[in-house]
C-alpha cells in the first residue's frame, strides 16, 4: 500500500481550536517539592510550558504524515493536585486541516518534561519509577469556526 500525505488544497481555511489534557502521577513528597519550589532543575511550569510551546511547532516534524500548518495561539495551564498533575494544551490555527495532533503533541511533551525534571525524586532505591506515570492523554474539546 503506498503511504500519502491527504491532499487538502480543495479545503477551506477556517479557524481551528484544539485542547487535549493528560495527567502525571507523582509521589507527595514531588508534589510538595513542587509547590515549594525546591526542584534542582528549577520551576518545572515554565520549562514545561515551553516544552509544549515548542514542541506544537515541530508536529509535522513529529508526525511523518501531519501537515504542517501555521500556529496561531498556544496555551498551557496546569492543575496540581495531591498526587498528581493536570497538564492542558489548547492550540488555535487559521488552516484547512485541524490541531488536534498539534494539542495532543504538545501536553505528552510536557508530561514528559515534568517527569525529565522531577526524576531524581521518583526513583526508587533500584532506580525504577514504580509509581510514576502518565495517564489519560487525550482531546477533550475540537471547535471548527467559519470565517
Amino acid at each position: 500500500m503506498k503511504i500519502n500525505m491527504v491532499d487538502i488544497s480543495s479545503k477551506k481555511d477556517i479557524k481551528r481550536t484544539a485542547t487535549a489534557m493528560g495527567k502525571i502521577f507523582l509521589k507527595g513528597s514531588t508534589i510538595e517539592a513542587i509547590r515549594d519550589g525546591k526542584i534542582q532543575k528549577g520551576d518545572i511550569f515554565t520549562v514545561s510550558e515551553i516544552a509544549a510551546i515548542n514542541a506544537v511547532k515541530e508536529t509535522a516534524r513529529l508526525i511523518p504524515l501531519c501537515h504542517n500548518i501555521p500556529i496561531s495561539k498556544a496555551d498551557v495551564d496546569f492543575e496540581v493536585a495531591d498526587d498528581h498533575i493536570t497538564a492542558k494544551v489548547t492550540v488555535t490555527s487559521t488552516a484547512k486541516t485541524g490541531v488536534e495532533m498539534e494539542a495532543l503533541i504538545g501536553v505528552s511533551t510536557c508530561l514528559l518534561n515534568i517527569w525529565d525534571m522531577v526524576k531524581y525524586l521518583e526513583k526508587d532505591d533500584m532506580g525504577q519509577y514504580p509509581s510514576t506515570r502518565i495517564t489519560d492523554i487525550k482531546v477533550t474539546e475540537k471547535k471548527k469556526e467559519g470565517i
